[in-house]
């Protein structure tokens, strides 16, 4: 007859639950994940907007590029924030491309990042 255990690792004192101590968990509480998972629909929206701004617009493209070229930081965050954004957002830049980072709060703690980061050269 087969068996699909060995006795003796059921009866050996390392196998005993003195040895292995059963882990104890606080309880969990979703409500701040879901508080974050709506705050993060937000900033996944406002990113929509901007995406669908650069990607509609060369004029308004050519802006933000001349603008960071410039290196006019106002007149980059005046033109991404034109488009809608309230959330607060770092924008950075370098020759070679946009990089935005979208941050919410729930209860005065950061709770969610969205970070884009495009190229334009």
């Amino acid at each position: 007859m087969y068996y699909s255990y060995h006795p003796y690792y059921y009866h050996h004192p390392y196998w005993q639950n003195n040895y292995f101590p059963i882990r104890q968990y606080p309880p969990v509480d979703p409500n701040l994940l879901c508080q974050s998972a709506n705050e993060s629909k937000k900033l996944m929206d406002e990113a929509g907007m901007v995406l669908d701004k650069l990607s509609e617009s060369e004029e308004f493209d050519a802006e933000l590029m001349y603008a960071a070229q410039d290196s006019d930081i106002e007149e980059v965050k005046r033109l991404i924030q034109s488009i809608g954004v309230t959330s607060d957002i770092d924008i950075d830049y370098n020759p070679d491309g946009l990089r935005l980072e979208f941050t919410s709060k729930v209860a005065d703690m950061e709770c969610c990042r969205l970070f884009i980061a495009l190229r334009w050269r």
